[in-house]
């Protein structure tokens, strides 16, 4: 059993890959070779040692993240969490199963999100612009060559969340994680019945936007472009949720 964890497995997709470095990583917490207070090892070592991406990498933090394992402390690392988070805000991933499900987290996002882009307008700092800027262009680099952007995405509204000041938004926005994100459950391409250059060009912009209302430091702007971005992706998915009710 102990060589079994210690050796990595036969990876399959994406999504498998990340849920088998959750089980992975969450044997070694059980077991006692990270221990709770331990900073896990960097992405790179974690890339090295598991075999996968560093996208990879980043799905399963935030899934641990989600489960209460471990906290992300910005510039710091992520560290096991000294006691197990059994009374703290709990949305497990695996609950979410639906399109009904997915436009009730999107009402969620969007509560939260439009007043942490205000927020951030006014408080941000030089660094965290630039944190913002850095997984921004990230993100329209892989969907330029279509690879796998959730994590990058969810990278640029967490560094959003951590601009407001306020610990509570970015403990909300960790325990979403990236396997809330609906583009990395569905095609939101396909639920548009779009062009999928056209999608990616237009989820371009809305992010663009954010960002430089961000930079001016206009909350009003900051708020106006967060909730056309959030309710665009709710409209999507609203009139997928409706076209599947209608074939049934």
């Amino acid at each position: 059993m102990d060589d079994q964890t210690a050796q990595p497995r036969a990876r399959r997709k994406h999504r498998s890959l990340a849920q088998e470095l959750v089980a992975e990583l969450s044997q070694q917490i059980r077991d006692g070779l990270i221990k709770r207070g331990d900073k896990l090892p960097t992405e790179s070592a974690i890339m090295q040692a598991q075999g996968v991406s560093r996208t990879v990498v980043r799905e399963a933090i935030s899934r641990l993240q989600a489960s209460g394992l471990v906290e992300t402390r910005h510039g710091i690392g992520t560290f096991v969490l000294d006691m197990p988070n059994t009374t703290g805000l709990r949305i497990d991933p695996a609950t979410i199963g639906t399109l009904r499900d997915l436009l009730a987290i999107m009402e969620l996002r969007i509560s939260l999100e439009v007043e942490s882009a205000g927020l951030a307008a006014q408080r941000r700092t030089a660094e965290q612009l630039a944190g913002m800027r850095g997984f921004l262009d990230e993100l329209n680099e892989s969907m330029a060559h279509s690879s796998e952007a959730s994590s990058s995405d969810f990278q640029f509204h967490l560094q959003i969340a951590q601009a407001t000041g306020n610990r509570y938004f970015t403990d909300i926005m960790n325990h979403l994680g990236t396997a809330l994100i609906p583009r990395s459950r569905v095609n939101s391409a396909r639920l548009a019945h779009d062009d999928h250059q056209q999608y990616q060009l237009r989820l371009c912009r809305e992010h663009e936007q954010i960002y430089d209302a961000i930079a001016r430091q206009d909350p009003e702007s900051a708020r106006a472009a967060m909730r056309l971005h959030l309710t665009n992706s709710r409209e999507r998915l609203r009139q997928a949720h409706e076209e599947a009710e209608s074939q049934d």
